[in-house]
């Protein structure tokens, strides 16, 4: 009789164990949120994008040519949907301290978790004229953000909207208007880096794995970073470059919007790989190393594409 008890005993223990891991199972099946298939479609002329409230995704989309059509939109397990509206031409976003910012021609706007939109600097804040911010990073010490102003972007073309060849006279004639303003989470705004003929017009804008800032100028084609505490190109022209970013291990990526390509480039050697190309365009990537991948906008198609950094 003893062994039945023992045989009935073991064997209710062993049904517990087995309820227990189920629930555990259910319980896992049904907190954690269903992976993101990309690519997504999010809209016209989507811009940039950075990960943000409760790890959803947050898009800058432009939309028409009509001021007061741009937005935000969040992509979630529910779908594609406008968080915030009624901008002109939102560009780079980053999301810090629990809240998003975002840069929109000559302002910078503060988003909530509610969608409650704010002007966090205006055009007249500045302490130099702005004529076209773009791109946003966030500083090495997570207390403010940089903001790049292209400067004269309309000289940049010719009638046919291609970049003018480096070595032609238009070229050369091109004014060194653009600027990267650090703002505090107070709103202090400072020159970080000044004009320079390696950035008549930056648009990409990051901070290294020393804390060190890194640029994408866009006429030029320089991929820069600061080497003891110049801005330095590394080798190779990509006209065109937007994004710009770096992985734990050094390596860097960079995005060219006219060219619909981006590279990855060695930390040490500075030998470039294509990622991807053939896209229509190549906006404002996030680097999401822990799944391997950047995001990347592709302006002209109105698509967001996850792309593999191993290769």
């Amino acid at each position: 009789m003893k062994k039945v008890f023992q045989i009935i005993s073991i064997s209710l223990n062993q049904i517990i164990r087995g309820i227990a891991i189920v629930a555990l199972f259910l319980s896992y099946g049904c907190s954690s949120q269903p992976e993101i298939q990309f690519p997504v479609k999010v809209g016209e002329k989507p811009e940039s994008i950075t990960k943000g409230f409760n790890e959803n995704y947050y898009v800058t989309v432009m939309n028409g040519s009509e001021n007061g059509d741009g937005e935000v939109v969040e992509i979630s397990e529910n779908g594609v949907n406008v968080f915030a509206k009624g901008f002109d031409q939102p560009k780079g976003i980053v999301y810090l301290k629990g809240h998003l910012y975002f840069s929109d021609v000559t302002k910078v706007y503060k988003v909530d978790k509610e969608g409650n939109v704010s002007v966090f600097i205006n055009k007249e804040d500045f302490p130099k004229e702005v004529l076209y911010l773009n791109d946003v990073g966030v500083a090495a010490d997570g207390k403010g953000i940089y903001v790049v102003d292209m400067g004269a972007t309309d000289t940049m073309r010719d009638a046919n909207n291609e970049l003018w060849p480096l070595d032609s006279e238009q070229a050369k004639s091109i004014p060194n208007t653009g600027r990267i303003y650090h703002i505090t989470l107070n709103g202090e705004v400072t020159i970080a880096k000044d004009t320079s003929p390696l950035m008549p017009n930056p648009n990409g804008v990051g901070i290294d794995n020393d804390g060190n800032m890194m640029v994408g100028s866009f006429f030029r084609g320089n991929f820069l970073v600061t080497r003891n505490g110049k801005l330095t190109p590394l080798k190779g022209i990509f006209r065109g470059a937007d994004a710009v970013e770096q992985d734990s291990d050094g390596n860097y990526y960079l995005s060219s919007w006219s060219q619909a390509t981006v590279w990855k480039i060695d930390g040490k050697t500075e030998a470039s790989i294509v990622l991807i190309d053939g896209l229509e365009s190549a906006a404002d990537f996030y680097l999401e190393e822990e799944k391997g991948r950047l995001l990347l906008p592709d302006m002209m198609a109105g698509m967001i594409y996850a792309v593999a950094i191993k290769k």
